[in-house]
């Protein structure tokens, strides 16, 4: 009886891959010195789960910025507009500046559209293809990544994204005809895939996994002609390693699995986590015969600790299904902190049902183990083999429950043209100007007030001090705006260490880590907080701010707080409870601070749902009932508010073309969407389901250190108003500002309020 995972955190104990890659953007470090940073940290990782007794270890799962740009990159797979960005440079450096470059953008080129992976946190840059995409096998990062852990004593398992998923990720690009599909390169890229699998085979790999989780999705199951047609293609590969077709986030059917069996792949790995009907799934199709299943029953996108006894009979079912079965984490590790040792100031009543990176791949060897012959893993003690056990009554608060008993489903406002009716009467409405500018919400986070933070926290400086601080920065971002010209401005948030920590660290029910860092895209890493019990708002959480940043200035200056759902997606939440009735629980927390900030004078007040869309269900099948108490939770929290407050939201990285009913029934007054990397498309789709609330479609990528030109934004504008009336348009960024520096963000802003200027100008005229 073998164990694996399936990945694991590849940004170091200490986020050292977020340092060096930042050092090299800054040109602090060369490119040898990155790789060499690359190598420890992949080693490191390796040695860490050989120690803990894992069989069999992937390599090729590690990545500077993302695994599908690697992908996009390996098979050349390079939009032209790349093919200059790295004149001047040679070898290794050259190669760097190209794939940054496809990441985070050059000078005037912009760079690869960035979503999310599936319904995860994690962004990946999307691929764009078109017919004269001439895919070739143009790297070497697995074979040499295989090579390097064989040159220390390890085997490992090279870890790919699968042709399928990968196809079906990518979009088509500008210069592909209508109707063209990315999957008609198949054939093409499957000689790719081929050649890499004869070079591994040849190097002396035993295993190689792709990754297909695009079969959970509807895309991935209308294309099971092709998958099959994949797989039997790479199965006639001679002197191949053996080939793990490794499925996760969901059910994949019955099917899926049928034609996989139909070809010569080796194994097939299942998540039992996400989706425990995949044991159906296996029993419709009599098993897998003598294919290995790599069964995924440790979760690896959430924290809390696998219920052994549970896991142990979920695997003890499956041992007449398959020929072997190899004890597995549901998907990569990647979306959890590494260590839970490193957590020493959680309360010890959570931290006993917790588990991270390291802990899983412990609870893995134990199940291996136990399930092998009852043998103990090590360090693990009485702990490891309880079951679940039932939430602590100092997890409940009655009186929560009791407040959403009472309140019911009562969570309407008035209709939109009644509100609008109200405030064209009102002179209190904060009515703003046509294409009124504005921004997402933070500023950029400099050194002097991550320092004053910092101090704050470590007791170095005292409430009044830190208070003073972050005071004189709202008067400077403030004054800055109004220097800008922007119309509705904001206070920069400051005080704010992350959009989801900033308000899990004053609700009651959530717990924040201090080292649990996860990758969200690239260097970017957040400390998701973890969900535990009953929410509530103990006292007003945003308000001294806001109303501090309003007495500055007489321009209108807007709330800013995080949604219900984007709240619970963004954290490790509790599992022992319904997901509706969760965010219910946090949307009644965040009904009381709306109502504070209106009684406080504050006219428009953003409720940020980012991740709306990144929630949805990946099944259709699925999404209805979703999409309903999403939407419920937002308006349950929005909608005590009279009818000259403005209700604004936010939305980024992530298709939002399946959701334009649900953005409409959110009932915002203006939604702001990211829109610069996706070329306006939610835009088109909105104007199309006959949306007539204000958009905000980003008018520039806040995730490039580029600084658009005017004309640039200008015809971004003009383009969002050939499907959104002038009336209802509103011009910022794409994000928050908080990762970009002054230097950049400055000329931006006042390049986008020009733009705006120029084309108000031109409707003016007409």
């Amino acid at each position: 009886m073998t164990t694996t995972v399936l990945g694991y955190p590849r940004i170091g104990a200490d986020r050292e891959l977020k340092r060096a890659t930042e050092s090299f953007w800054a040109g602090g470090i060369d490119a040898p010195a990155l790789d060499a940073v690359g190598a420890r940290l992949r080693r490191t990782v390796w040695e860490a789960l050989r120690d803990a007794g894992i069989a069999h270890i992937p390599s090729n799962t590690f990545s500077y910025y993302d695994h599908v740009l690697d992908t996009a990159v390996l098979f050349d797979a390079v939009p032209p507009r790349f093919a200059g960005v790295a004149a001047g440079r040679d070898g290794r450096e050259a190669e760097l500046a190209r794939y940054f470059a496809m990441a985070r953008g050059a000078d005037d080129v912009p760079p690869l559209e960035m979503t999310k992976w599936f319904d995860t946190n994690y962004h990946y840059l999307v691929p764009e293809l078109s017919p004269a995409t001439r895919p070739r096998l143009a790297g070497r990062k697995p074979l040499s990544e295989y090579c390097q852990a064989r040159g220390l004593g390890m085997e490992t398992r090279p870890v790919l994204v699968g042709p399928l998923t990968f196809l079906l990720l990518a979009k088509p690009a500008a210069d592909a005809p209508p109707g063209w599909r990315p999957l008609e390169l198949l054939d093409d890229l499957l000689a790719c895939y081929a050649a890499l699998l004869d070079e591994l085979g040849a190097a002396g790999a035993g295993w190689v996994q792709l990754d297909e989780p695009i079969l959970a999705t509807d895309a991935g199951r209308a294309a099971l002609p092709e998958l099959e047609r994949a797989y039997a293609r790479l199965g006639r590969v001679a002197g191949r390693p053996r080939l793990l077709v490794q499925t996760y986030f969901g059910s994949i059917g019955p099917d899926a699995v049928a034609a996989l069996k139909r070809t010569a792949v080796e194994a097939i790995g299942l998540d039992l986590v996400t989706a425990p009907d995949s044991l159906r799934d296996l029993a419709a199709v009599s098993g897998l015969g003598e294919r290995t299943l790599v069964a995924g029953v440790v979760d690896g996108r959430n924290v809390w600790r696998t219920d052994v006894p549970a896991a142990l009979s979920t695997l003890t079912s499956l041992l007449g299904l398959a020929g072997e079965v190899v004890v597995s984490t549901s998907c990569s590790l990647l979306h959890v902190p590494i260590d839970l040792d490193a957590e020493t100031g959680l309360d010890p009543a959570l931290r006993e049902r917790l588990a991270f990176a390291r802990q899983k791949a412990d609870e893995v060897v134990l199940l291996g183990r136990r399930l092998a012959g009852g043998e103990q893993a090590p360090g693990a003690g009485a702990g490891w083999t309880r079951a679940a056990a039932p939430v602590p009554a100092s997890f409940v608060d009655q009186r929560v429950r009791a407040r959403l008993d009472a309140l019911g489903d009562a969570a309407e406002r008035v209709d939109h043209e009644q509100r609008s009716a109200a405030r064209a009467g009102s002179a209190a409405s904060a009515a703003p100007p046509l294409l009124p500018t504005t921004t997402i919400g933070s500023f950029p986070q400099t050194d002097e007030v991550r320092a004053a933070r910092a101090a704050h926290r470590a007791g170095g400086i005292d409430r009044t001090e830190y208070e003073r601080r972050m005071r004189a920065e709202i008067d400077r971002v403030i004054a800055l705006q109004e220097d800008i010209g922007l119309d509705v401005l904001v206070h920069g948030e400051p005080e704010r260490n992350d959009m989801v920590q900033y308000f899990a660290e004053q609700l009651a029910g959530y717990a924040s880590t201090r080292h649990g860092w996860v990758q969200s895209y690239g260097s970017r890493c957040v400390r998701p907080p973890i969900l535990f019990g009953d929410v509530s708002r103990p006292e007003p959480m945003t308000v001294e701010w806001t109303t501090y940043a309003q007495s500055r200035t007489a321009r209108p200056v807007k709330g800013m707080l995080t949604g219900p759902v984007t709240m619970l997606a963004w954290s490790f939440v509790r599992d022992d409870q319904p997901p509706a009735e969760t965010a219910r629980q946090v949307a009644l927390a965040l009904r009381d601070e709306v109502a504070d900030l209106e009684r406080a004078g504050i006219r428009h007040i953003q409720v940020d749902e980012a991740a709306l869309r990144e929630s949805l269900p990946l099944r259709e099948e699925d999404r209805a009932d979703y999409l309903t108490w999403a939407v419920g939770a937002f308006r349950l929290a929005t909608s005590g508010v009279g009818t000259t407050t403005w209700i604004h939201s936010h939305m980024c990285y992530s298709e939002f073309g399946r959701i334009v009913g649900a953005i409409d029934a959110l009932d915002a007054d203006v939604t702001s969407v990211e829109a610069a990397r996706s070329h306006m498309e939610l835009v088109e789709d909105l104007a199309a389901a006959g949306y007539r609330r204000g958009i905000g479609p980003g008018v520039y990528d806040i995730h490039s250190p580029r600084v658009p030109s005017v004309a640039e934004i200008e015809a971004s504008l003009r383009a969002a108003l050939r499907a959104v009336r002038s009336d209802r348009l509103w011009v910022n960024p794409d994000c928050g500002l908080k990762t970009r520096g002054y230097a950049e963000v400055e000329p931006a802003l006042r390049n986008m309020v020009e733009a705006a200027r120029r084309v108000r100008a031109d409707l003016a005229a007409d």
